[in-house]
Parts: structure tokens; C-alpha cells; sequence
């Protein structure tokens, strides 16, 4: 539940928003895009949704409204808002690839551990052709109907947290009941580590940390403070960065082929300016969520470029499993790791001169 603070912040962000759009609130709109994102006003999600709406409404002079679902207004999770989409009673949605994975499997290729390197290369790499391949994919699979806009993050990155020691190498990972979704991707790369997953509900996370059914969770350090887990035991955070948090912003291709090409032309550069909104927002918001973890006696520890390298290469299994068990999954892994690549030597080009 949020503060009275938090609310009037989020009121006013919005306000605000909407008062640089002077244009879409005096006149109507000819399209109304209904936006639905199943978290709350406190998360990346709607930060880049507010962002999205101010551009686009000021950017169309007012001839596209978005109108702003937050939480389970219109639909309650993945499957039936993707649903929702095809049939055209949501236009836009945001999931991770967790929600859509029993529709398009090959989406689980953004949870595949230590591909990305940092924020930089993440960045990098959905900004170019590789989302371009999945939109292509994700049209054909959806028979036309769905289309995916632009890949941006929520929550920053994965990382081991538990309630036992540190861990700085994949033996220390040993033992371990790690906390996870039901999905088998990551239970596999639990089990690569060493450790023992453990399926649990999310609003049973706390409990469970304080009664031992679970040691540990990969969880990104907003969401960690933000459940308050430091209160049951969770006091070891190793910042491996094991998976980018991606998040997967789709249209109805119905709605968006509806509009002219200018107008398209305005959706699409608003879906940039959302997905640099919420590349932004995750690195501010942790700043102080890692402050406040270490102030309240929390153990942080930053594994070295040998360690990490360690901790890829005890996750192989995760890459046979994906490439085995995913129709087309050699090909996506392939796609990931050629766009990462591509991505460090361009990056590498940036130091050439400090020499």
C-alpha cells in the first residue's frame, strides 16, 4: 500500500504530464489507446507509461488519447491480457516473458543467465535489430495481431539474495533453497548452480524466509526492499546479475495499423522515449534501495570479472536446456549472444581514446 506521499507524487507526475498536452485535453482525440500495465504507480512500468502518454498525446496534437490501466483493471494476468489484445479490448500491454511464454517460448531468451553483461550492452542490444527479429516473429506466431513494440526493463537485474551467507562463487551456492517461479528455466539454472529450487508464491515470500521453507530468491533490490525481505532474514545480496529484468511492450497491430503513417510514426517514438524512461529508472531507484539495504545491516558483495565468469560457465546446462527444449532455441541463443557480442565491440570503440 502506498503513502499518502507516493500518491500525490504519482498525481502530480501524471499532472503534470497532462498539462504539457494542453492540445489532447481541449480537443478530441480520433484514436484512444487503452494501456494496461499489471503493476502499480510506484514501478518502472508506469513511469515509462506516463512518459509515453505525454509524448504522444502532444506529439499527435491531440489526435491519440492514451488512457491509463494500472493493476487488473481490464484484465488480471498474462494470458488473459494477451488475449485482451488480440481481441481488441486493451491496445497496449506490458509483460515480462514470463507472462507470454506459453504463447511464444522463444521469449524466455531474455531470462537465459549471463549473456548480457551490464546495462550498457542490455541497452544496446534492444535498441537494435535483434527486437526488430522478435517483433518480426511474434507477428507471424500472433497470425498478425499482436505486435511487439519495444523491449525495456523492469526492475533492473536479477540477483541471488539468501538468507544464509555470501556467496561469491558457485559453490556457495550449494545446498541452497533458492526461491522461483513455475517455469523450468529458471529451476535450471538453480540446479546448475548447485542450489535446490523451490517453487513459491510470491505473497508468500516473506513467510517463507522466515520459516525456512526457503534460503534465497534472485530478486532485483527494488523489489527486495520493497517487500521489506531485509525483515525476515534476507541479509546477503550477490550481485552477479545473472538476468536482465526485460519487459515486453505490445500493441494490437489492429490499433496501430489503423492510424496513418504519421501518426505510427509518433507511436513508434514514443515507445523509444518510454523504453529510455524506464532504462532510467531502475538505476535511480536503486541507488537508494541499496543504500538503505546495506544501512540496515545487509551484506553486498560485487563478484569479480573471474568469479562472474565462473558463474557462467556453471550455468551451461541452462543454454543446452533452452536450446533443446525451446522450438527454434539454438537460433535465439545464437541471435542473443551475436547481438551481445556486437554490442561489447561497439562499447569497446568508446575507450580507444583514454589510452
Amino acid at each position: 500500500m502506498f503513502s499518502d506521499l507516493a500518491k500525490k507524487t504519482a498525481a502530480a507526475v501524471l499532472g503534470a504530464a497532462l498539462l504539457i498536452s494542453p492540445i489532447a485535453a481541449t480537443q478530441a482525440a480520433d484514436f484512444k489507446l487503452r494501456a494496461v500495465a499489471n503493476s502499480n504507480e510506484n514501478d518502472e512500468d508506469y513511469d515509462g507509461l506516463v512518459v509515453f502518454k505525454d509524448f504522444v498525446e502532444s506529439r499527435s496534437n491531440g489526435k491519440i488519447e492514451v488512457e491509463l490501466f494500472i493493476g487488473t483493471q481490464l484484465c488480471a494476468n498474462g494470458t488473459e491480457c494477451m488475449q485482451a489484445l488480440e481481441d481488441g479490448s486493451v491496445d497496449i500491454y506490458i509483460s515480462t516473458s514470463g507472462g507470454t511464454a506459453n504463447m511464444y517460448p522463444y521469449v524466455q531468451v531474455l531470462d537465459l543467465p549471463y549473456i548480457l553483461r551490464d546495462d550498457r550492452v542490455a541497452e544496446h542490444v534492444f535498441t537494435g535489430n535483434f527486437t526488430r527479429e522478435m517483433r518480426k516473429s511474434i507477428l507471424a506466431d500472433s497470425d498478425n495481431k499482436v505486435r511487439l513494440m519495444t523491449i525495456g526493463n523492469t526492475g533492473g537485474w536479477r540477483n541471488f539474495a539468501n538468507t544464509k551467507r555470501v556467496v561469491k562463487t558457485p559453490e556457495d551456492m550449494k545446498g541452497l533453497k533458492i526461491r522461483t517461479v513455475v517455469a523450468d528455466l529458471p529451476q535450471e539454472l538453480v540446479k546448475a548452480l548447485g542450489a535446490s529450487p523451490t517453487p513459491i508464491p510470491w505473497p508468500e515470500l516473506f513467510t517463507s524466509f522466515q520459516t525456512g521453507v526457503v534460503e534465497g530468491s534472485k530478486n532485483g533490490i527494488t523489489d527486495i526492499m520493497g517487500m521489506k525481505f531485509p525483515d525476515a532474514g534476507l541479509k546477503n545480496v550477490t550481485l552477479d546479475g545473472h538476468a536482465y529484468m526485460g519487459a515486453l511492450w505490445f500493441m494490437s497491430q489492429d490499433s496501430f495499423m489503423k492510424m496513418d503513417e504519421g501518426l505510427r510514426k509518433v507511436v513508434v517514438d514514443g515507445f523509444s522515449a518510454l523504453q529510455q524512461a524506464t532504462f532510467a529508472s531502475p538505476k535511480r531507484k536503486s541507488i537508494q534501495a541499496y543504500a538503505d539495504f546495506v544501512k540496515g545491516g545487509g551484506n553486498l558483495y560485487v563478484p569479480t570479472p573471474e568469479d562472474k565468469a565462473k558463474f557462467a560457465e556453471a550455468a551451461t546446462p541452462v543454454y543446452e536446456w533452452f536450446g533443446k527444449n525451446v522450438k527454434d532455441g539454438e537460433k535465439w541463443l545464437g541471435l542473443l549472444r551475436d547481438a551481445a557480442n556486437k554490442a561489447e565491440t561497439a562499447i569497446e570503440g568508446d575507450y580507444a581514446d583514454i589510452k
